[in-house]
């Protein structure tokens, strides 16, 4: 049995992972953390993960920004295992979890669903076929309009997937209103689009001459981040110290 901590337990994220749960024989939620208290949950919640004194064997966070770094500094000194789903973190935050994984093991994955990890993957490989043809690269992403960050973090795992093929040398644009010139050879375009209930859309496009190639990802539900979530709070469990990402899971899966 994995026990698990909610951190952002009556967000709508946390609501879903305490359903999938709570079908789930093989894990459960021991505490909740969050600041709202509006739900009634079928375990304790606590205002601070600070507050938190719940055994646990890996926390899964789905919260807000402002509360990663207590939650990093909690799984450090409680060394318990974390699986950090917010995004929009800052670059001081980002070292933040670095620093914490040489103490603790952290799984960190822009997106947590399969699919998308698949299609980073892939995206690897048509990259080395297309960029040296002259295949331009442009990302466009559509979010609901609640969604507080722009570009989203999945949007950023795939530029950097591709990225990363040729020694991270492109330059990512997010606005060309405030320029008159023409395209660059080494940029990738990265647009974000906000409207209704958006679940979370991802388009790669390889625009060449006379032919354009695009990779797309449609999320009609946020059910299948949760899944990857909870999958990802079990492979975590009992782990060394160290970072971690979806392609451990999807592996461990495979083996």
């Amino acid at each position: 049995m994995t026990r698990v901590i909610m951190h952002g337990c009556n967000g709508k994220m946390g609501q879903m992972i305490s359903g999938l749960i709570a079908a789930d024989d093989d894990i459960e939620i021991v505490a909740g953390v969050d600041m709202s208290d509006h739900i009634r949950n079928t375990y304790p919640v606590f205002k601070s993960i600070a507050e938190c004194d719940a055994k646990a064997d890996v926390v899964i966070d789905f919260c807000a920004a402002a509360a990663v770094d207590a939650l990093l500094d909690y799984c450090v000194e409680k060394q318990v295992p974390c699986v950090l789903c917010t995004t929009g973190l800052s670059q001081a935050q980002l070292e933040h979890v670095g620093e914490a994984a040489k103490k603790v093991a952290i799984l960190k994955s822009a997106n947590m669903s399969l699919g998308i990890n698949m299609l980073l993957k892939i995206l690897k490989e048509a990259a080395k076929a297309l960029v040296p043809a002259g295949f331009d690269i442009e990302i466009v992403e559509k979010h609901h309009n609640l969604k507080q960050d722009a570009p989203s973090g999945t949007a950023l795992a795939l530029a950097d997937s591709i990225n990363e093929e040729f020694d991270n040398s492109y330059e990512y644009v997010y606005d060309r209103s405030q320029k008159r010139q023409k395209r660059a050879e080494k940029e990738i375009g990265i647009s974000a689009v906000r409207g209704g209930t958006i679940v979370g859309d991802h388009d790669v496009i390889f625009a060449g001459e006379d032919e354009v190639i695009t990779f797309s990802h449609r999320a009609y539900s946020k059910a299948l981040f949760g899944k990857g979530a909870v999958q990802a709070a079990k492979f975590l469990k009992g782990k060394p110290a160290g970072r971690y990402d979806m392609k451990d899971v999807i592996g461990s899966m495979e083996d």
